[in-house]
């Protein structure tokens, strides 16, 4: 299903959208294509090591799309930092929104690894905003280009997400679970690409800013246990709803 969904989904959109002449295709990449790093500071030139459905499908998506590229039809790959932030709607599957949420609604931080793995992570607001700014862009500059989304102080370890969980919930303590065993999933990221090509984008929210704000998102909605056990912010349980429910 995620194949159907992720890859053949996306290509095939992007050949509806050519014949209609549109002339720039954005596609919503993932920097989890590095996976298992085999090196930290990865830029674009890394090679591919992706770890799951949903990163083999965005590594397939960008060769897929790279051969519908001309003249008439310019695609480029974002390839985004893991996402955090308060939205309309809300993910707490997403590990800096997870931990949060977990603090508030449970009083401990539940990391399921040994927290050495490193993600880069990004407001999803930047991400928005780095989409605008890939759509005026000039064509000659981002034209079947993969680019990193996110900033180099970005980096973090998932202890260093736990760190600042607990700065703004003092209360809870930090609990290393160790369920899911040596995380494969360990890439540290470089943004040089982004700053060079696009040097007037800034992020607008570094991580303690982001999840200052989520913090006052969650108080001020109540969130509260049902809601972390519940099925409403978690998205593969979402999805198993709808498709139990259509089939």
């Amino acid at each position: 299903m995620t194949y159907d969904t992720n890859r053949a989904g996306t290509i095939s959109l992007a050949k509806r959208a050519k014949a209609a002449g549109v002339p720039r295709f954005l596609f919503s990449g993932s920097c989890s294509v590095y996976g298992q790093g085999e090196s930290l500071d990865l830029d674009e030139n890394a090679p591919f090591n992706p770890v799951s459905a949903y990163a083999v499908s965005k590594v397939d998506s960008e060769a897929g799309l790279a051969q519908l590229a001309d003249r008439y039809f310019s695609p480029v790959y974002l390839r985004n930092a893991t996402a955090y932030g308060h939205s309309p709607c809300l993910r707490i599957d997403l590990v800096a929104n997870n931990l949060l949420a977990c603090a508030l609604a449970r009083g401990d931080i539940r990391i399921m690894s040994d927290g050495t793995p490193w993600r880069p992570l990004i407001h999803c607001r930047d991400i928005a905003r780095a989409f605008m700014a890939f759509a005026s862009a000039p064509r000659e500059i981002v034209h079947n280009q993969a680019v990193n989304i996110g900033g180099n102080p970005e980096n973090y370890q998932v202890r260093d997400v736990g760190d600042i969980v607990q700065e703004l919930v003092p209360s809870a303590k930090i609990v290393y679970t160790g369920e899911v065993g040596a995380d494969p999933r360990n890439y540290r990221v470089k943004f040089d690409k982004l700053a060079r090509l696009l040097p007037e984008f800034k992020l607008r929210y570094n991580l303690r800013t982001g999840m200052a704000e989520l913090k006052e998102r969650y108080l001020s909605h109540g969130f509260s246990l049902a809601g972390f056990n519940g099925d409403q912010f978690v998205r593969l349980r979402t999805l198993k709803k709808v498709l139990a429910a259509a089939g």
